[in-house]
């Protein structure tokens, strides 16, 4: 079992990166050792999977209970974390309640957010099922629920306690998700390691084919990125977390405005990531050639790289003005300068921004 440190002090936890379910349970003691009940919550679609990691944990000691809630972007609300918080109580939840959360980003952050609130803090142990949620959400600890008037805008920092990636769960991932979870990869590239995005260039037949060791070798790269980030600037202190948010301003206004749901959350990232880059463009930061390449990558991908032109512009710039990066009312986005690397760019011009989204 190859594992990933994430260095935060007592907050610091192991994610392991296998092509197996064998040890998960074994895993979850060693990062949960004070842990003798766990709640394990999934959605209707990773319900068998539950059913597997409730053996697992059981066969490690753990009292296992399991909530299933319903699938979909719309579960990330007050109403369903409520569900949870009853049946926590329910259960009669103490501080070492371990709270598995099994399934993708939805669930990592509905899951995460009960944790994180229910009787001041109980320990989570992530299981992502996706392939967006095993390189993005499950590592860095950010949980939390939609609101009418953002994504996100309800949450807190809760760090688990460990996180288990089976890469073995994407062979059944719909094309459609697994597609999805690429454009956060390809983020990973363009925001910190240009060696990678190379790599992503050169193996996008393995990639699409799911080959297992180039699917783990992305996981964990993607991980390990993420991590180093995490580790220098875990609360968005410094403003270095928020370059993993490349793309995400004009993702997050898409997402509002179509309503939740209509695009997966990578699809919106990949077309946010084309606009972020010609807005940099834009702004000289870089050249034509720089957003093409990403455009030519996310499109091998077949990802979405534009929006349809009957999105009111109103209304989403609009909701970028409601994104978290907004500072003292003035727009903010994280952009490119070479591939690698990435800046935060501070009071962009709100017209520059509607004629990017009008091109």
């Amino acid at each position: 079992m190859e594992t990933l440190h994430v260095e935060l002090g007592t907050r610091s936890y192991r994610i392991a990166v296998v092509s197996h379910e064998v040890g998960l349970g074994e895993f979850a003691r060693m990062c949960a050792p004070r842990s003798t009940a766990a709640l394990i919550v999934a959605d209707e679609n990773t319900d068998p999977i539950a059913e597997r990691v409730s053996h697992s944990c059981k066969a490690a000691g753990f009292q296992s209970s399991t909530v299933i809630v319903q699938a979909g972007e719309a579960t990330k609300s007050l109403e369903w974390a409520g569900e949870l918080y009853d049946e926590l109580a329910e259960l009669k939840a103490d501080r070492q309640m371990l709270v598995v959360a099994v399934g993708g980003g939805v669930i990592g952050d509905l899951a995460g957010f009960a944790a994180a609130t229910y009787n001041r803090g109980l320990p989570l142990f992530m299981v992502p099922t996706t392939l967006l949620s095993m390189v993005d959400s499950s590592v860095g600890g950010k949980v939390g629920i939609n609101h009418p008037q953002g994504k996100n805008l309800i949450g807190s920092f809760h760090q688990p306690a460990g996180v288990f990636i089976n890469t073995a769960f994407l062979d059944s991932l719909p094309e459609r998700e697994y597609r999805s979870g690429l454009a956060e990869v390809v983020k990973y590239g363009v925001i910190l390691d240009a060696d990678f995005f190379a790599y992503l260039e050169a193996n996008v037949d393995a990639i699409l084919a799911r080959d297992a060791t180039v699917v783990r070798h992305i996981v964990q790269r993607s991980c390990r990125l993420k991590a180093d980030v995490v580790e220098k600037d875990e609360r968005e202190e410094t403003g270095l977390r928020a370059i993993l948010n490349y793309g995400h301003t004009f993702a997050h206004a898409f997402e509002a405005v179509s309503g939740y749901g209509t695009w997966l959350h990578g699809e919106a990232v990949a077309a946010g990531m084309v606009y972020a880059s010609r807005l940099s463009e834009a702004l000289g930061r870089v050249d034509a050639g720089f957003t093409e390449r990403q455009r030519k990558l996310l499109q091998a991908f077949q990802l979405p790289v534009g929006i349809p032109s009957e999105w009111p512009a109103d209304e989403l710039v609009a909701a970028m003005y409601r994104d978290k990066k907004t500072e003292a009312g003035k727009l903010r986005f994280v952009l490119p300068t070479r591939m690698g690397h990435v800046e935060i760019v501070n009071g962009v011009s709100e017209t520059l921004v509607r004629r990017i989204l009008a091109n």
